[in-house]
């Protein structure tokens, strides 16, 4: 990269749904490669698509962008020299400059309706011919052009093709040149005087004096047009990096069948923004220290290098993003992490909105006895399942539980322990401790043999948290006035025993 350019990149999105995975990664890597060189980011809103834009997609894709840390220096919101920033207050500009061409021959007006077009690409599908524009207006002379407009005829403005190559050197992918006879004269006006994306693309980014435009690689067919249009206009042609498809696991296009794609929806579920700008930032670009992976966004932007961006496509792989996640919600401190989870809780009815000292203290509790067990905040509500009363009466065992509970010497372990809680008000670590040694001594079972039987007798589940641990959670918060209920450790086990006969209810 030539050092001396000011670098001036833009994240351009169109506000016609909410950010997803593949934009924002676009988003990540202009505003990294700005920050890596000093540059400038600036938010531009492609709303030309007048029926499709809606300005509550636009105040969430600022908010998402702000939410991850992706700030911008100029454009929506902040200003700028180069504004407005957004197209739809740009029409008049376009039109200037649409008539600048069309004035210096280097564009024309295409009187072609909808239906001769149509008829043309049939025509050229029937003869296994490329689908192009004819060229039928493309010598009209400007008398022609002014008898047609008088008489109220609809005209597009198009591009005037040069013959030749046309090519650019991507920052990703090379060298890449066609032939200019494999592409149409380009519309640049419809024929309601809008204007078109590559138009309006060019125009923008003169203006804005963009160094680099950094897009995904389904643009690549654009770029090529929009060369055309740059040397149309006599202006320098900035330096082009186009980013590789991002994928599913299963090598199909990234969509809705493989999750959440949406930062709305990874926000919903309570990802941290620290955590997805790390993973996304690994779609297709690697970092020069080897195995390095959990990294701050300062310091990806410190080591980040478009020479270091992939051809091949990226795989988005849930699993990876929930590990990434889970590294990052084990760093928090307890304190900080209960405020997080918080409004999970709430929304999922474990706790009141308003906490007195005694409830937020057992809440803290039970978030720290699970933080480990959970990969993003939306888990809490599931996670801690086991820590309140069972959802079905009688309660319905994990398979795992139930396969232990039908052993007979699990079983004489699971009643044995039973009979000695019951003797018991109250079940404290230091009373479990005793009675697990009772029942050691009188069943002669120890280890997994001894400890597993107990814990499904009291959990219902195979597997779980400390039992030290969540036997006071569920004392404690069986006498707390919370919107579901926890039960008592005796409560618990007389829900999975029958007292009278000591028979289980599975």
């Amino acid at each position: 990269m030539d050092t001396q350019t000011a670098v001036r990149v833009r994240f351009a999105p169109s506000p016609t749904g909410f950010l997803h995975v593949g934009n924002v990664r676009t988003a990540l890597f202009n505003w990294l490669f700005a920050g890596r060189n000093e540059g400038v980011f600036i938010l531009r809103i492609e709303d030309t698509d007048a029926e499709r834009s809606k300005l509550k997609y636009e105040k969430q894709l600022i908010e998402d962008l702000q939410w991850l840390g992706l700030e911008w220096g100029e454009g929506i919101e902040r200003g700028g020299e180069c504004g407005p920033y957004r197209q739809s207050e740009r029409y008049a500009i376009y039109q200037q400059y649409a008539q600048r061409l069309l004035d210096e021959n280097k564009a024309f007006r295409c009187f072609c309706t909808e239906e001769e077009l149509e008829q043309v690409r049939q025509a050229q599908l029937a003869h296994n011919e490329m689908q192009r524009y004819s060229g039928k207006c493309r010598h009209l002379s400007p008398a022609e052009v002014q008898d047609r407009r008088k008489s109220g005829a609809a005209s597009t403005v198009r591009l005037r093709v040069r013959p030749g190559t046309v090519g650019f050197s991507d920052l990703v992918f090379g060298r890449i040149e066609i032939d200019t006879n494999q592409i149409s004269d380009p519309v640049l006006l419809r024929s309601d005087s809008s204007p078109t994306y590559n138009f309006c693309c060019v125009v923008d980014d003169t203006l804005m004096k963009i160094s680099h435009v950094i897009r995904g690689e389904g643009h690549l067919s654009n770029t090529h047009r929009q060369i055309l249009l740059y040397e149309a206009l006599g202006v320098s042609i900035p330096q082009f990096g186009h980013l590789s498809t991002i994928l599913g696991p299963d090598g199909q296009k990234l969509s809705k069948r493989h999750g959440a794609t949406s930062i709305e929806e990874f926000r919903k579920q309570g990802y941290l923004p620290e955590a997805l700008v790390n993973y996304l930032s690994l779609l297709g670009w690697s970092p020069p220290g080897e195995g390095q992976e959990i990294l701050p966004l300062d310091e990806i932007k410190q080591q980040f290098d478009l020479s270091r961006v992939l051809k091949s496509p990226a795989i988005f792989d849930t699993a990876k993003l929930d590990w990434m996640n889970r590294s990052y919600l084990s760093k928090i401190p307890i304190d900080a992490l209960v405020e997080m989870a918080k409004p999970f809780a709430v929304r999922a009815s474990l706790i009141p909105g308003q906490m007195d000292l005694q409830t937020k203290e057992w809440f803290t509790q039970a978030v720290d006895l699970i933080k480990t067990r959970i990969d993003y905040l939306d888990q809490i509500a599931s996670e801690m399942a086991i820590v309140y009363g069972f959802d079905t009466d009688p309660p319905k065992l994990d398979a795992e539980a139930q396969d232990l509970l039908r052993n007979p010497e699990a079983r004489a372990v699971a009643l044995e322990f039973l009979r000695l809680v019951m003797e018991r008000d109250i079940l404290t670590p230091e009373i479990y401790r005793e009675i697990v040694a009772k029942v050691k001594a009188d069943t002669k079972q120890k280890g997994r043999n001894l400890f597993h039987p107990i814990r499904a007798a009291l959990t219902g589940c195979g597997s779980g948290p400390d039992l030290e641990k969540l036997i006071p959670l569920y004392e404690e918060g069986s006498r707390l006035n919370l919107p579901r209920k926890v039960m008592s450790c005796r409560e618990r086990l007389k829900a999975i025993f029958t007292i009278d006969d000591l028979r289980m209810t599975i």
